[in-house]
């Protein structure tokens, strides 16, 4: 994705007096898009000569390049940036028989902090099989984690459930069981996650009735839902029903009076998508209505930068709070033997997501980097 141009900052400014450049420019890219990005400006002193004019002064734009990926082996990758200044990751693992948290202070450091496991599948019954897509989220003052299992005799009979962690440290901290979610109809279910909006807290998960689609449901505890869940995606587009017909995996991102659900779709292979969902922050979330779908994929393979099956992703923002960054796996190759998801190398990823002028979000395509194109920010300093 290449920027086409920066916009120029003006900063006025008396003589003698030293300007006030902004730690930001914004700049146009592609389709419309204007992000804005730190700047690293050139000594200030350059524009004080003393008298009164226009002087101009040159900074190079600070884009944020991950590794790519960022942590090998790590499917349905979350992260979580807490208000202790940390961020914490965690993910499924290839053996689906654990829960790992890592903890860094940036985003490149998750690759090589400790990991740490915090629980164990179960060897009898519930908890004891497939342990997937852990979510880790802090709520009311505690740690929670979402995941999904089966049981140790059935690997297949996959239901969501919960940790709790009442220690500030969730890394040291114990962690206990609070069971399984309970929902009203017993059938294959799984990737959890929570949110809140206007005082209430949600639960938005996927669940096979007919079809893998996506409910949403009132939570009266982290734990556990109240009332009716509502059906608000079911496949229904040709690119949702490649190997098999899924909406899974949702991850909530609130913006400019919206709620988006980007979500999971079709079989695990490289044909493995994401689309997205959006409502009103001010429309009932509970009404099937309030909800559309994109027509089409958001997020797909990308055979130019080798990234096969993108999806179940995350959301977290930049070091210095500046962007939106998207969080997902893919693998680095096309062809699979046998069922994918065997197939240990699905890699967690991290990369800017942009935004469109209308206000949704631009996801791009997997392994997509911003290139500046040996542009310079300008600050036009007026003096007088």
């Amino acid at each position: 994705m290449k920027i086409t141009r920066i916009r120029d900052t003006v900063v006025r400014t008396s003589p003698g007096q030293p300007p006030e450049l902004p730690g930001w420019a914004e700049a146009e890219l592609e389709n419309g898009i204007v992000e804005r990005f730190p700047v690293e400006w050139e000594p200030a002193d350059r524009a004080q000569p003393g008298e009164p004019g226009e002087y101009v002064l040159e900074g190079q734009l600070i884009i944020e390049q991950y590794s790519n990926p960022l942590i090998e082996q790590r499917a349905d990758p979350y992260i979580l940036k807490h208000t202790d200044g940390y961020y914490y990751f965690t993910a499924s693992v290839p053996e689906y028989d654990r829960i790992i948290l890592r903890r860094s202070r940036t985003i490149a450091g998750l690759a090589t902090a400790e990991e740490k496991v915090i629980w164990r599948k179960h060897e009898r019954g519930e908890m004891g099989n497939h342990i997937w897509a852990p979510e880790l989220h802090h709520i009311d003052g505690r740690w929670y984690i979402y995941f999904a299992a089966g049981t140790a005799e059935n690997k297949w009979n996959i239901r969501p459930y919960v940790l709790e962690c009442a220690d500030e440290d969730p890394i040291s901290g114990e962690w206990t069981e609070k069971g399984r979610i309970r929902l009203p109809v017993e059938s294959f279910s799984l990737d959890a996650t929570t949110f809140e909006h206007r005082g209430v807290r949600y639960l938005v998960w996927a669940q096979i009735i007919g079809d893998s689609s996506l409910f949403i449901a009132r939570m009266d505890t982290p734990w556990s839902i109240v009332g009716e869940p509502v059906l608000i995606a079911k496949p229904e587009y040709e690119w949702e029903m490649q190997l098999h017909r899924v909406n899974e995996g949702p991850a909530v991102l609130k913006r400019g009076g919206r709620i988006f659900i980007a979500y999971s779709a079709s079989g695990t292979d490289h044909r493995y998508c994401m689309g997205l969902l959006t409502a009103s922050d001010a429309s009932d979330l509970l009404d099937p209505a309030s909800w559309s779908k994109s027509p089409e994929p958001v997020l797909v393979t990308s055979e130019a930068t080798s990234e096969y099956g993108p999806g179940h992703n995350s959301f977290t923002v930049s070091e210095d709070g500046s962007s939106d960054l998207l969080v997902y796996h893919a693998r680095p190759y096309k062809e699979i033997k046998g069922e994918p998801l065997y197939d240990p190398n699905r890699h967690a990823r991290v990369q800017r997501l942009l935004w469109k002028p209308d206000g949704t979000p631009y996801f791009g395509y997997p392994g997509m980097r911003i290139d500046p194109a040996g542009l310079k920010a300008r600050a036009r300093i007026i003096m007088g």
